[in-house]
């Protein structure tokens, strides 16, 4: 039998011989909105009946919007004019050039001009200024810290508009819970400091996927955007074929909580036992651009695998390793082991942290991996390069018995509950 799975932005096929009994893991299914923009329209409208204090009042005078950067599939391109027709029917006398697009990317390296242009085109901007935010040298204003001692820095310009929106997409995330709500600017606009300490919080109970109350990184996100001020968040669930099942429109926190219920509902997979082998891909383009961002898939496949089985990591990563703090760090070691041990003695670093995510499941778990990057450069990351169809059949020869083979489509955004997993939901 042969399974045809996302690649990059292409499909990849993966050989089963008969001897393995083997289960696809998919995601529910939720239809696709007919008109992406109709509905962003409808949720708008609705939103002066049911909460008229978001709405901008008639004295702003300075609009900001965070959006996702190129890592993120969200379809902004349609979304954006819509909201800028809704903003400046309120605010009819505002200069375009009185809105801000922030650009926000976290700790990902700001995009140039170009980069920027290709993202959002001038045509959606209408004359609104563009900015990519940089965690490390971007001006920031300083709110002080959260209850969870979280600096909380955000970028001067956003911060520093009458009324604050956040445009974002709500996914499984490995220890956030749930991306979305005011992640876009706590995460997206905040400063190095920020980033960090909020995700150094991943270490304390129920940090987990699918959890969203009682989860310590995702409630430090909320208190932040508390604290910032955020009026107005834009969230889309997207299908694993990267289409929109719902906007939502609404506070950040409001958003959020309607937006993880339809994710679970739509991404949560129940198992009753765990695999022998699974086949993980990351979804395709853009959850496995680069080796940083496909670590999320391998994380949330281990979920599903018995301790000791074998994951093969489809991860196409054509943009490398993606970080440079990452490579540096995990290429200091010869095993997982030492990695762990390091990471734990030094404490949370950014970057480095991706080493550690890695190596818990690198040490617990053996990971052959299939992408275009060098076989050497994976090696000093301590992967092993693969080819699909030739893995699997070594790992079901040596089997005793028969094996049990999951395979996890999209890999990024699935995750597992049910008596033989060990996370909440």
């Amino acid at each position: 039998m042969d399974v045809e799975l996302k690649y990059g932005k292409g499909m990849i096929s993966v050989h089963l011989p008969e001897s393995a009994e083997s289960r696809i893991l998919e995601p529910n299914e939720m239809p696709s909105l007919p008109s992406i923009p109709d509905a962003l329209k409808e949720a708008l409208s609705d939103l002066a009946e049911k909460d008229r204090n978001t709405l901008p009042g008639v004295h702003c005078g300075s609009v900001a919007i965070a959006i996702p950067d190129e890592t993120r599939p969200l379809p902004v391109g349609e979304l954006l004019p819509v909201l800028l027709d809704w903003l400046f029917a309120h605010l009819p006398d505002i200069d375009p050039a009185k809105v801000l697009i922030v650009i926000g990317g976290g700790l990902h390296p700001p995009l140039d001009d170009e980069a920027a242009r290709q993202l959002i085109s001038p045509d959606v901007t209408r004359g609104c200024r563009v900015l990519s935010h940089d965690a490390n040298n971007s001006p920031m204003d300083d709110f002080g810290r959260t209850s969870w001692g979280t600096p909380v820095l955000v970028n001067r310009e956003y911060n520093q508009a009458d009324y604050k929106i956040v445009i974002g997409q709500i996914d499984p995330h490995q220890f956030v819970g749930f991306t979305g709500g005011s992640k876009g600017v706590v995460i997206g606009c905040g400063g190095a400091a920020t980033i960090e300490h909020n995700h150094g919080l991943m270490f304390q109970d129920n940090a987990v996927v699918g959890v969203l109350n009682g989860n310590p990184v995702r409630e430090d996100i909320n208190e932040a955007g508390e604290i910032i001020g955020v009026d107005l968040a834009v969230n889309c669930v997207l299908s694993p074929s990267k289409e929109v099942v719902e906007v939502m429109v609404g506070r950040p926190l409001d958003t959020l909580r309607k937006g993880a219920k339809i994710c679970a509902d739509l991404y949560g997979v129940y198992i009753d036992r765990k695999f022998d082998i699974l086949i993980a891909s990351c979804g395709g383009y853009p959850k496995d651009i680069c080796l940083y961002q496909a670590q999320k898939g391998l994380n949330m496949a281990s979920m599903a695998v018995k301790k000791g089985g074998k994951i093969l990591l489809l991860a196409a990563s054509t943009k490398g390793v993606g970080d440079d703090v990452y490579f540096d760090y995990v290429s200091q070691f010869t095993s997982p082991e030492e990695v762990l041990a390091d990471f734990k003695k030094q404490g949370f670093r950014m970057g480095a942290h991706k080493a550690y995510l890695f190596g818990s499941t690198l040490s617990q778990y053996d990971v052959a991996i299939c992408s275009e990057m060098d076989p050497g450069i994976l090696q000093k990351c301590h992967l092993r390069a693969a080819d699909p169809s030739r893995v699997i059949a070594e790992w079901i020869e040596t089997f005793p018995g028969r094996p049990k083979i999951g395979i996890i489509p999209n890999a990024n955004t699935t995750y597992f509950y049910g008596m033989s997993t060990s996370s909440a939901t």
